[in-house]
Formats: structure tokens, sequence, C-alpha cells
């Protein structure tokens, strides 16, 4: 029999087991049966339950720290290689180490790089992600790369909201493409801040380039970390003029102070997608799933189908 034929298997790691059950849903399987044996030690090994001989199967597990999350994934993939699955997909919504993708400084790691390799010598023939924090990073990798964006998700939610004089704002140089992107589908202005940090997640200056007055903004970003730019850049927009700020950051890494931060700021409403948990609920946090875009396009590499259509970016 074909394997085309062969309804696929998609397996959790623990981190994302949330997410993954969302994702079979939508795709019409049951979710794989994993257990994963813990030592006293903190040592785990996780296991199939059922035999992926012969199969493609799908692995779904974000990257986030703490690296017990990328080592269960390595340890998944090793384990479903040596069960002899044919076709091995990392499904890792949220690609972590992905900031590390360039000596931009002497004498540091390439950690995405490192990453890539970690995750193809453990076995993963095709890889599925959604908004890496560098668009070269696709080329760290030998094996096929769907590289999702989450504007697809954020753009009707967008437009559902109906704003006149709507402005897209990137938060720094680095996001103006994406800013761009979304400003073409929406016919909107576009405007930039300009930050300097001292050290990382610290910003000593910030500058607009561009007119809020009057406008509704929306900042887009790929993640949020500690939440400082974006409530440093609504709070600066509103001094500026604005009618209301909110932001898009596809990836919820929320960590330090970042909820207080989010909560105590000028922002609206901040909007994200569902490749990492949150960590504890807000009023002001609206999650989007990603399960759905994910579902589809594993259906589409099951049939050989193209996914091109799924690139509103």
């Amino acid at each position: 029999m074909e394997d085309h034929h062969l309804e696929p298997k998609i397996f959790a790691c623990s981190q994302s087991e949330v997410l993954a059950k969302k994702i079979a849903k939508y795709y019409g399987v049951k979710l794989g049966n994993v257990v994963v044996s813990r030592f006293s030690d903190g040592e785990f090994q996780p296991a199939f339950v059922e035999s992926v001989r012969g199969r493609r199967i799908f692995i779904i597990g974000s990257t986030f720290p703490n690296s017990d999350n990328l080592m269960e994934l390595l340890l998944m993939l090793d384990a479903a290689k040596r069960a002899s699955a044919r076709h091995i997909t990392a499904v890792i919504p949220y690609f972590g180490w992905a900031r590390q993708d360039r000596k931009d400084q002497p004498r540091v790691a390439i950690g995405a790089k490192l990453v890539a390799n970690l995750i193809q010598t453990a076995g993963a023939t095709r890889i599925m992600t959604m908004d890496l924090h560098a668009d070269q990073i696709q080329g760290f990798f030998e094996k096929p790369v769907d590289h999702l964006f989450a504007s697809t998700l954020f753009l009707p939610y967008i437009k559902k909201l109906n704003l006149p004089n709507l402005t897209i704002a990137s938060p720094d140089m680095g996001g103006s493409k994406r800013a761009y992107a979304y400003s073409k589908h929406l016919e909107s202005d576009v405007v930039i801040c300009y930050k300097q940090r001292l050290k990382a997640n610290v910003i000593s200056t910030m500058e607009l380039i561009g007119e809020v007055k009057d406008r509704h903004v929306i900042i887009v970003d790929d993640m949020i970390d500690t939440g400082g730019t974006l409530a440093k850049a609504a709070d600066l927009m509103m001094e500026k003029g604005a009618i209301s700020v909110r932001a898009m950051c596809t990836h919820p890494i929320l960590s330090g102070q970042a909820y207080d931060r989010i909560e105590n700021s000028k922002l609206l409403e901040l909007i994200v997608s569902d490749t990492i948990p949150l960590k504890r609920e807000s009023s002001k946090i609206k999650v989007v799933s990603c399960a759905p875009l994910f579902a589809d396009v594993m259906h589409k590499v099951q049939d050989n189908k193209s996914i091109s259509g799924q690139f509103l970016m």
C-alpha cells in the first residue's frame, strides 16, 4: 500500500499538548499515544506506545526555554527514526533560540544553526514552523521547511475590527518588512519605532518615524518577550496623539514583568497566537489559534498538494 493512503499519525511533546490536541481535532485524527518516563534526576525518556513503521508522522513541539522542551522534541524525533517512520515532520510552531541567528558580537554561538543541525540529526525529514525570527533560518536546514505566516490569522482579525484611519507600526527597524507587508494588504500607512538598546531587553531611547496623530495604530511583531518595547511604544504613540494602540505578536513568550507591563500599558489589547501556551489569563490578551492553519498545511503536505495559497506575505 502506498504510504500516501495511510493516515498519518500526530504526536505531541508535553509542552505543546494543548495546541497539538486542537491541531489533531482540526486534522480529523486522534492524537497519538506517547508515554514519558522520568528519572529522579530529571532525565526523561519519551516512548511511542503504537507502531509508526512506514508511516508519515507529525511531531508537534515548540522549543521555547527551558531546554527540556527542545530535548524532548529531539528524543521523540530520534525515537521515531529508530521505529522506522517513513516521513518525520517536526512541527515547531515557535522555533526557539532563533534570536541567535548570526554572530552579532565576537565569540558567540549561532544558536539557531546549532538547533537546526540537532533537529535534522535527530531524524526530522521536514520542518514546519511559523514566523521565524529571521527568514534566513530556513537556509540553516538541508531539509524542506514550510514557513507559515501568522498574517494568515491576524489579517482577517484586523479587517473585522474595521478601524478607520488605520496605521500599521513596527516596533523596530528589523520588523519594517513585516509592517510593510501588512500595510500593503490593508492599504494603510506605516510608522516605525527607532530604538537604541544599552543591553538585551533594556531600551535607552525610542523615537517614532511617521505620523500617528488621530490614528488607530496596530503594532505587529513576531514575538513579545518582556513587553518593554511594546509598552514603551504604546505610551509614546498615545503621547503623539494616537486614538488607540493595539499589538499583534505571533509568539507570546511573555517572560519577567511582561504580564504586568501589558496590563499597565496604554495598549488596548494584545493579540497573540497559541504557539506558546500562556502562563496566565489577562483581560488585555486575546488568543487567535494557529491550529486550523497547521492542520490545513499538514493535510496538504500529506496529499502532496501545493501550500503556496497559504501565504499572505
